[in-house]
């Protein structure tokens, strides 16, 4: 039994050696491609998260591949300062129309018969009346 084990060991290493070693005139494992990002964000129209949701990112042998990372998380990243911007260019747009249907277009500036402001001195009216009033002139 032993010599059995021993002759089947030996006939196993030696097709295993020949089959590496030797394969013939094809490699034994051929080369394969690297995966590559096969969902791009979308270059000529805004992200949607329709887009996001269907992004795959290829695998590697230590997760996934660094630059097609940073490509996504850096297109994400401007899409969404560019929404910021416009969000805000928007709100402040509103917050303009609505001052100017309220009747004040300046809310900085004092209406004009509005109350005075703590700082300035007070106005003071005469009351005595006007050469000309007196006359008509």
């Amino acid at each position: 039994m032993f010599w059995f084990l021993l002759l089947a060991m030996v006939v196993v290493v030696a097709a295993v050696t020949l089959a590496v070693i030797g394969g013939g005139k094809s490699a034994v494992l051929q080369d394969v491609a690297p995966e590559q990002l096969t969902d791009p964000l979308p270059a000529t129209r805004p992200v949607g998260r329709a887009d996001v949701e269907a992004l795959r990112l290829p695998v590697t042998a230590r997760g996934y591949r660094m630059a097609d990372v940073d490509d996504a998380l850096g297109r994400l990243g401007a899409e969404l300062a560019e929404r910021d911007a416009r969000i805000a260019e928007l709100e402040s747009a509103l917050a303009g129309a609505q001052a100017t249907r309220a009747g004040r277009p300046d809310l900085l500036k004092r209406p004009e018969n509005g109350p005075q402001a703590p700082w300035e001195a007070p106005e003071t009216q005469d009351t005595a009346p006007r050469p000309d009033e007196e006359t008509g002139r």
